[in-house]
């Protein structure tokens, strides 16, 4: 009997890792690294100074947040839009601008792209996202997940930019267990969607702040 591979929800964490990693690193060219040690929470919170979370469901049902201090997402910013050929004179000076709240939103969403594509791959399962909020808050938010979690898991990882400035995404999902019961010819990925992808952005500083901050859940949330 051929021997079975068991897949748990801190592989899928490593394959989110690996999307976080991948999507900044190209968007921004710079180099993107996260700490080997993860830590287990039991909660997860959007952070000062910048928060974005993405629902997804389908085989199973999680949420993806990442917290940004002002620096991170200024350095983040700043090397995205200048790779683009955006002008220095012309960029943002302030991390509560929407053209940050924008970018971080859009590239929040490429990664759970990715991330989704990968799930995908390698698991032959579907999973969908629904679309990035993002808020600018100087307190912390608990965010209450509003879908069906069996058994509940949740851990936080390190980031750590360029310049050595730190931000964290935080994971949480079903407690899952994938068992591979033989072999299967996983579909081949294309190295340069994501290149595409962040290519496809040029037109990112004319888009809507509306479509990415939600002023409902704003008042919801008392800010």
């Amino acid at each position: 009997m051929a021997k079975t591979k068991a897949i748990s929800t801190d592989d899928v964490l490593l394959m989110l890792c690996g999307s976080v990693k991948k999507v900044l690193s190209v968007a921004t060219q710079t180099q993107i690294s996260y700490s080997p040690m993860v830590q287990k929470i039991t909660r997860t919170c959007l952070r000062p100074d910048i928060g974005c979370f993405v629902l997804f469901d389908g085989s199973f049902s999680g949420l993806v947040i990442m917290n940004f201090s002002a620096p991170a997402a200024m350095e983040l910013y700043r090397a995205y839009m200048m790779s683009m050929g955006m002008p220095e004179s012309e960029l943002a000076t302030q991390h509560t601008s929407d053209e940050v709240g924008n970018m971080l939103g859009e590239l929040m969403n490429q990664i759970v792209g990715d991330f989704t594509g990968n799930v995908g791959s390698e698991l032959l399962v579907s999973i969908n996202q629904n679309q990035p909020k993002m808020l600018t808050i100087n307190k912390e938010v608990v965010v209450s997940i509003d879908t069906n979690l069996d058994r509940a898991q949740a851990r936080r990882v390190s980031f750590t930019t360029a310049n050595r400035n730190v931000f964290y995404m935080e994971l949480a999902m079903d407690r899952t267990e994938f068992i591979q019961l033989h072999e299967f010819e996983r579909e081949e990925t294309d190295p340069d969607r994501i290149v595409e992808q962040v290519g496809q952005q040029g037109a990112l500083t004319s888009t809507s702040s509306q479509s990415l901050v939600d002023q409902s859940l704003l008042d919801e949330l008392g800010l």
